[in-house]
């Protein structure tokens, strides 16, 4: 999944938030009352990201740089950040690491086919321009006896898999047509189907708790000049920052709804267990003038599908992002740089999720 630009180390151990109105959060867009409490940090080394829980929600998965090592490798740990444990594979970059059904596999990306080192990275002459590099990651899994299988096998970006709740299902983010777009196929790495066909980004796709829909995030350019673009980026195997939108549709891509249409990057969507909600990260409310541009401080917002209703679930001036609830829908674990000394490292943080309505009742 995307590299996140923007990020930190936490200077203090651990901070345990008690109430909605100490954490300052204000909810503009909605009077029903949402906002995270009890927050805890869960990592303090190193640079770490998209942590995702197991079934049942007492571990989770993550990728992390640390160690001495040049480029991220996959961890777990325990819901309370306890027990950190690297996975025995570490030739080459990881990313996108995910739990299956029952936590029979880990599943994962990686540059491990080509090599031992780690993959060069695009840097764009102009600092503000965020350049999401598109590595040659393959997909893997992991079983808990340590063997391991190449799922893809194919040239360029296969990435950002997640699992189906009740099948043995993958869906994931891949370049191998020429254009970013999602497939889904089975744990072995058979029955691949086609999800999207639109020319542009449609990536980072989350299953519905029911396994009926999918959310993702996605880019389609409108005129000539950003079809020229997208197909530079294409050529040569680097995104541009783009206004990324949420959109929701049923498993095979069908019934597509657009949820966000405001010019920023909202991006990792993911859904609250009642099928109700998603939660993603934008930069919504980060617009500068003087730069005539949205900026890098991203927050956390939970939207409620069938009304289109938002709720700002953070309030920092920084960023907040891959945020993912638990299978209970009780807590919510995200990546975070707040409180940063180092503006390029990031930590993982999990908070409560606390609300005065019954709507998230299921």
């Amino acid at each position: 999944m995307i590299n996140i630009l923007f990020k930190s180390v936490i200077i203090f151990i651990w901070v345990v938030i008690s109430g909605c109105n100490q954490i300052k959060i204000k909810n503009n867009y909605s009077n029903k009352s949402f906002c995270l409490t009890h927050t805890k940090q869960l990592t303090f080394t190193g640079d770490n990201g998209e942590a995702y829980f197991s079934t049942n929600d007492e571990r989770l998965v993550f990728q992390s740089r640390r160690d001495g090592n040049q480029c991220d490798k996959i961890y777990t740990m325990s819901a309370e950040g306890e027990n950190i444990q690297m996975l025995p594979y570490t030739k080459g970059a990881f990313t996108c690491s995910y739990f299956s059904i029952n936590d029979q596999y880990i599943f994962f990306s990686s540059t491990m086919q080509d090599g031992p080192e780690c993959p060069e990275v695009y840097k764009d002459p102009d600092s503000r321009k965020y350049i999401w590099p598109l590595r040659n990651f393959d997909i893997y899994r992991i079983s808990k006896d340590n063997k391991i299988k190449n799922l893809t096998l194919s040239n360029g970006y296969d990435a950002e898999a997640t699992v189906h709740p009740v099948e043995n299902k993958i869906i994931f983010t891949s370049l191998r047509n020429g254009d970013i777009d999602l497939y889904e196929m089975d744990y072995d790495g058979g029955d691949l189907k086609r999800i999207t066909k639109e020319f542009g980004y449609d990536g980072g796709a989350f299953y519905s708790p029911n396994g009926e829909k999918i959310v993702w995030r996605g880019w389609h350019p409108d005129t000539e000049e950003e079809r020229m673009q997208w197909i530079k980026n294409m050529n040569n195997n680097y995104i541009e920052s783009v206004p990324l939108d949420i959109f929701i549709a049923n498993r095979d891509g069908s019934n597509r709804k657009r949820l966000t249409n405001n010019g920023a990057t909202n991006w990792s969507p993911s859904w609250h267990p009642s099928g109700k909600y998603i939660v993603f990260s934008s930069n919504m409310d980060n617009w500068l003038e003087e730069h005539n541009s949205y900026g890098p401080n991203f927050e956390l917002y939970l939207m409620e599908i069938e009304t289109g209703e938002l709720h700002r679930l953070t309030s920092n001036n920084t960023f907040d992002s891959f945020p993912v609830f638990s299978k209970n829908g009780r807590k919510l674990v995200y990546s975070s740089n707040r409180n940063a000394d180092n503006p390029r490292q990031t930590n993982i943080f999990i908070s409560e999720l606390h609300y005065t309505t019954n709507l998230l009742s299921y």
